[in-house]
């Protein structure tokens, strides 16, 4: 079963109606910067301006965990955007670092780390991971969708 945070969808919602972009890119220190500038790129040309703030955070936070705790050799960001909300999924290759949800790391008391999808949490619509793939290797995604005020969910 796949680890869920959120209230609306188990899995990203499906491409239907939606315009889809993607970008594979190396696991380096400048992915989150690369992933951070795609998606406000698209969402300024696609009429989408008022959710680039909370998707500049988001995917930052979601490249930024990919680069940082796996092994991948690409991070691969996948956008989907229709109208009054967008979809980011960013896949790695490392199906064995699956996140944490942001209230098991509640606990951890003085803790430097581990804050990152607790603002994705908060930010979001509905965010979850799910695992792609049925064979060896495979990858995992974390994923997240934002809707514009007024869009109906």
């Amino acid at each position: 079963m796949t680890p869920v945070h959120a209230t609306a969808h188990p899995s990203p919602p499906g491409p239907h109606g939606s315009e889809v972009y993607r970008l594979a890119l190396p696991n380096t220190s400048c992915a989150a910067k690369v992933s951070r500038d795609f998606v406000s790129s698209l969402l300024t040309v696609s009429r989408h301006a008022e959710l680039v703030d909370d998707a500049r955070l988001c995917v930052t936070e979601v490249v930024a965990n990919a680069h940082r705790h796996t092994g991948t050799p690409l991070i691969r960001v996948h956008v989907g955007v229709r109208r009054g909300r967008v979809t980011v999924s960013v896949a790695d290759d490392d199906h064995w670092a699956l996140p944490m949800a942001p209230c098991s790391r509640a606990d951890r008391s003085g803790s430097e780390g581990g804050r990152g999808l607790l603002l994705v949490e908060r930010v979001a619509f509905a965010w979850g991971t799910r695992v792609l793939g049925g064979g060896m290797p495979y990858r995992k995604a974390v994923w997240f969708t934002l809707v514009r005020a007024g869009a109906a969910p």
